[in-house]
């Protein structure tokens, strides 16, 4: 047995359930051209206003402040007076720019749940989206449970909303793989006991989940 096989037996683990993160997992990153139109409101690069975005996220994704009151604070921070007819905008595009579907990921999703493996969703998901999400997304069917943000007010990696989507699916941590594409939200998953993988491509993926001795990959 060669270095990678005996590190391929080593490293292979009993997994029952699998949990998905949603943002750049199974679905594709924000376009530029949706970057561009919201950075355009704000007189801001467009560059500048992808970080800037993330880090205001917070109190949205959990639940703390509704739609209006962050598109007016982040406004605020950025110098600039929104009406409320561009909020209904930059909510409707805020929508949009995380409505492109990884079709291989969600295949995937379906493919595994099929298959008998328990499935959950744990996402940092504004109350907007999560709405949008289940009105238009039949693919969600393919989950056992959804743990969002915005409901269950906490986002990651705050450990509360692990403990309540690991409650939700019934499956003891150490049998349970979690996908995200943020290094820290994999390592609080870790901390309780979950099997990571940090989600670059769908390529590396497929090598993560045949080392893990996972038995069904993605289709490139």
């Amino acid at each position: 047995m060669d270095a990678r096989n005996h590190h391929r037996v080593a490293n292979q683990r009993k997994i029952s359930a699998v949990i998905f993160d949603y943002g750049e997992v199974l679905c594709c990153p924000p376009s530029l051209e949706h970057l561009a139109r919201m950075a355009e409101v704000f007189h801001v690069r467009r560059e500048e206003f992808f970080p800037a975005y993330i880090a205001s996220r917070n109190p949205y994704d959990g639940g703390d402040i509704g739609a209006d009151d962050y598109w007016r604070q982040f406004a605020e921070s950025a110098g600039v007076e929104v009406h409320h007819s561009m909020i209904g905008k930059l909510r409707e595009w805020d929508l949009e720019m995380w409505s492109s579907i990884n079709a291989k990921m969600v295949e995937w999703l379906g493919a595994i749940h099929s298959a008998g493996f328990r499935t959950a969703l744990l996402s940092n998901m504004q109350s907007d989206m999560a709405g949008h999400a289940r009105r238009n997304f039949a693919w969600l069917r393919h989950f056992d449970c959804l743990t969002l943000s915005c409901e269950a007010r906490a986002i990651k990696p705050d450990l509360a909303i692990y403990r309540r989507c690991l409650a939700a699916l019934g499956v003891p941590p150490s049998e349970t793989l979690f996908i995200d594409d943020r290094i820290s939200n994999i390592e609080a998953a870790e901390i309780l006991g979950i099997v990571g993988l940090p989600f670059q491509s769908i390529e590396k993926l497929c090598d993560d989940l045949r080392d893990l001795g996972f038995p069904i990959s993605p289709v490139i």
